[in-house]
């Protein structure tokens, strides 16, 4: 029973057998403005605007997705500077 046990156990495979894990090397500066200039030739401001945050802020997705607009502006005027702590 014992060496069936361990015969499974060898045939099974991990997930990520082969596959780099871990920490993924940062954007270099041209892959950046590639990414700005075409989220400004499609028009999309507000993937613009969350893009140079996280840049800017080196803010992780998940607390950047948790901002809201009252966290960076007080009625019509958009602050020029803003803390935001990370969870």
């Amino acid at each position: 029973m014992l060496n069936n046990l361990q015969l499974s156990k060898d045939r099974i495979t991990p997930w990520n057998k082969g596959k780099l894990v871990g920490q993924k090397p940062p954007l270099k500066l041209q892959e950046i403005w590639a990414i700005r200039v075409r989220l400004q030739i499609f028009n999309n401001f507000r993937d613009l605007a969350l893009f140079n945050i996280a840049i800017d802020s080196k803010l992780r997705s998940c607390d950047l997705v948790k901002l809201k607009v009252r966290d960076i502006s007080h009625g019509a005027y958009i602050l020029k500077r803003d803390i935001v702590m990370q969870q």
